[in-house]
């Protein structure tokens, strides 16, 4: 692939215009890379999917993509574009159509949404570009349609190119050969522990680690953690979609977060077959939190920020 270990970290878009500032704090933790999100949306029950509205955060638009671009060039960063689709009360995973008229809608409308930001990251000479996140069935179902899309989406962008799919479901996807580097969403339950020490996580990482460098011999291709993160709450380590949901009966817990992270490291560094990942996520000047950022995902201001700071530098 010839990127390097990514030290990566996925910037939130800013629902209002961000300058240098912004990045000057992650480059400082030793950052090499980052992600940006322009998101698009899929309203339940349709298959429009809908990206570039007057109502989207400014970081979700063009313009506020090319502006978290150009900024964070500036600081010597190198950038994955990942468009995602968010669907309310929903999730990418669980998407699938009955008629083939609802298909040809989807598949059509998140060629363009793709493409649009594919000629963008090009024009942008972005490094890397994800052409998807966690779509579990429809790239089971609907084969040809991804093969053609990163046939596209190289017509016009020169990078890596990846898709990101579910810790889960990584080895159904069909068409890695297709792509660079193969591209996880890395939130694999380890422990449910309240406070599981450094040396549990590690024991528990073993057989994942075991699975993936056998994945990766398999299929020639590295493997990168697109995303990968915990909450700073209790058990952060186990099941991320029941901690989500429970989020607001756990304590906060910033040893747990910290022990999570150093342990992943610990266990993934000097594997020839990782090539690093994205923390998910960081809030550029504090905005674009959902209202607990002392309990989210993001490492910033707490311990776990120093623990990446360490492992970032070496």
């Amino acid at each position: 692939m010839g990127v390097g270990l990514i030290k990566g970290i996925t910037v939130v878009a800013p629902p209002q215009e961000i300058g240098s500032a912004a990045f000057e704090h992650i480059k400082k933790i030793n950052t090499s890379w980052v992600c940006f999100v322009p998101y698009g949306f899929i309203k339940p029950g349709h298959s429009q999917v809908l990206y570039g509205s007057q109502w989207q955060w400014w970081g979700e638009k063009k313009e506020g993509v090319l502006t978290c671009i150009l900024e964070a060039k500036k600081q010597g960063l190198k950038v994955m574009l990942k468009p995602q689709i968010f669907i309310p009360n929903g999730w990418t995973g669980s998407l699938d159509f009955e008629s083939e008229e609802d298909w040809n809608r989807w598949e059509t409308s998140y060629r363009t949404y793709i493409l649009d930001f594919a000629t963008l990251a090009a024009q942008q000479q972005v490094e890397m570009f994800c052409i998807g996140t966690e779509f579990d069935k429809t790239t089971v179902k609907r084969q040809k349609y991804w093969q053609k899309l990163i046939a596209d989406v190289r017509n016009i962008y020169p990078g890596v190119v990846t898709y990101s799919a579910n810790w889960d479901s990584f080895e159904k996807i069909p068409f890695w050969k297709h792509l660079d580097v193969i591209g996880i969403s890395g939130y694999f339950p380890l422990d449910d522990e309240t406070n599981p020490e450094v040396s549990l996580l590690i024991t528990k990482w073993k057989p994942v680690v075991k699975k993936l460098a056998d994945y990766s011999h398999k299929h020639g291709r590295k493997i990168l953690f697109t995303e990968y993160g915990y909450m700073s709450v209790d058990g952060c380590a186990g099941k991320v979609w029941e901690i989500e949901k429970n989020k607001d009966k756990l304590n906060i817990n910033h040893k747990a977060q910290s022990h999570s992270f150093e342990a992943l490291w610990q266990s993934f560094s000097g594997q020839e077959f990782w090539a690093g990942g994205f923390v998910w996520k960081w809030f550029p000047d504090g905005m674009g939190h959902e209202g607990y950022p002392e309990k989210d995902y993001t490492p910033q201001g707490k311990p776990a920020e120093k623990v990446l700071a360490q492992w970032f530098s070496k």
